[in-house]
């Protein structure tokens, strides 16, 4: 999957750390953009998005499907939890170019997708601005981005399931990223 999803980048800002992701998806924009600006599409890979209103300065919940504290899987809403809930504002909307969330605990998570002219696929460049809480909160969203788009390209590719998430791979990728030479620049 190293082909598809490069190493992430944090730059520190003043207050700031803006982590940074570049996908070569092997999909068209016109089915990656629902699997990140549309309810159905973001609850396959990240989180439930009720409400989801799509336009700039529409309405967005974000409540992480993922797994709880302990490693449970939360994907059906009935066991390990509630998840992490974020609410917000859509704060920039580009149909099939931009979707962007501002919302509580995660900060600005902004989704920039073009086509990719030599593969008829999508460069999907992710943001997340968020404020600075120290290394190994860094560290975790590193992993955790870094895990949740590999999730993301394996719901394009079909291939999603929420039964089998578990913090493994998180585990796997934050000792990568914490790592001296480790996948952050």
């Amino acid at each position: 999957m190293a082909d598809v999803i490069g190493p992430g980048t944090c730059e520190h800002r003043a207050h700031t750390d803006v982590l940074r992701f570049t996908l070569h998806l092997a999909h068209p924009v016109h089915r990656v953009w629902p699997a990140v600006a549309t309810p159905a599409g973001l609850r396959g890979w990240l989180a439930a998005a009720e409400p989801l209103e799509p336009r700039l300065g529409g309405a967005v919940t974000l409540r992480w499907l993922n797994s709880d504290d302990s490693g449970e899987s939360t994907a059906d809403g009935t066991t390990g939890g509630e998840g992490t809930v974020a609410e917000g504002t859509v704060t920039a909307w580009d149909v099939e170019h931009v979707a962007e969330y501002t919302v509580t605990v995660h900060g600005r998570i902004r989704f920039h997708l073009a086509p990719d002219g030599q593969t008829n696929g999508t460069v999907l460049r992710f943001t997340n601005e968020v404020a600075v809480s120290g290394e190994a909160e860094r560290l975790s969203r590193l992993a955790g981005w870094h895990q949740h788009l590999e999730y993301l390209v394996e719901f394009l590719d079909g291939r999603q399931d929420w039964s089998a998430w578990t913090l493994d791979r998180y585990r796997e990728l934050y000792a990568a990223y914490e790592s001296p030479g480790g996948r952050q620049s």
